[in-house]
């Protein structure tokens, strides 16, 4: 990585730091970042399995908890995030809870493992990708209705000057 100076102050060049708690990469990609997140959102489960294994605990509950204990740590900052062949990955984290939620399911004399379409007509069709969706959606409104003067929108309204280099 190249180093920069500034004023006389040099400043070291690297591939990847952490920014208000997000993974930023010289690249731009967000798939270590997605990675990040999941297992930050496992290590989130896990500290609460006691609840989502509690019997006393109904399965609208426990949706409850997952919405807004693990939904949260998984889905932080996702406003900048391309989501495209790396939501798979989001999909199957959110599947392999809401199984853990609804557990195994007893049928013809056997227990069987509830199959995607089921925890897709379980949640109502509202995965977390859709969610992601709607929150990047709420984003842009908030940045259609921001002031010119602030930063973002004008990041957003800038016209971009030069060719791409191929």
């Amino acid at each position: 990585m190249k180093e920069a100076t500034i004023n006389g102050v040099t400043y070291e060049g690297v591939a990847e730091f952490i920014y208000l708690g997000t993974l930023t990469s010289n690249d731009n990609s967000v798939g270590k970042e997605i990675r990040r997140r999941i297992l930050a959102s496992n290590r989130t489960y896990f500290a609460a399995i006691t609840l989502f294994s509690s019997r006393l605990l109904s399965r609208a509950t426990k949706i409850i908890l997952y919405e807004t204990l693990i939904r949260p740590v998984v889905s932080c900052r996702v406003e900048a995030w391309t989501l495209t062949e790396k939501e798979q990955a989001v999909l199957i984290f959110e599947r392999r809870i809401f199984r853990r939620i609804y557990g195994a399911k007893y049928e013809n004399g056997e227990w069987k493992s509830r199959k995607n379409r089921e925890l897709e007509e379980m949640s109502k069709g509202e995965d977390i990708v859709k969610w992601i969706k709607g929150q990047k959606i709420s984003w842009l409104g908030r940045l259609e209705r921001m002031e010119e003067d602030r930063m973002p929108k004008k990041i957003f309204t800038q016209e971009l000057e030069g060719t791409r280099r191929r």
